[in-house]
């Protein structure tokens, strides 16, 4: 009798899990090599490249947003300070330009 091949279990399929396969097939072209590594049927494998070439931002992996959401925060905050700085700097130079009290 010839022997069956075992069947592996479903790949639980994570955000980050679709997120990488998604791009694994942008960057090499091939939705079954994909699946295959992922344990994945190809069909389904394509049927997320199609749905995430109508909605670009559904590839964004969760950690890929929060940093971006931090990156932005740190921006605004640098932003801020480079304000403060130039703020400064201008006080001084006018404090500069300004006789002390009682000199002649």
């Amino acid at each position: 009798m010839a022997e069956q091949p075992q069947k592996t279990s479903p790949t639980r399929v994570t955000p980050v899990l679709k997120a990488q396969c998604i791009q694994e097939t942008l960057d090499c072209g091939n939705a079954a090599a994909v699946a295959r590594r992922h344990h994945l049927p190809p069909e389904r494998v394509r049927a997320w490249v199609r749905e995430a070439s109508k909605h670009p931002r559904m590839t964004t992996l969760p950690e890929v947003t929060q940093l971006e959401a931090e990156n932005r925060h740190l921006k605004e905050l640098l932003g801020d300070k480079d304000l403060e700085i130039a703020i400064l700097k201008d006080l001084v130079k006018k404090a500069n330009r300004v006789p002390p009290r009682g000199a002649k």
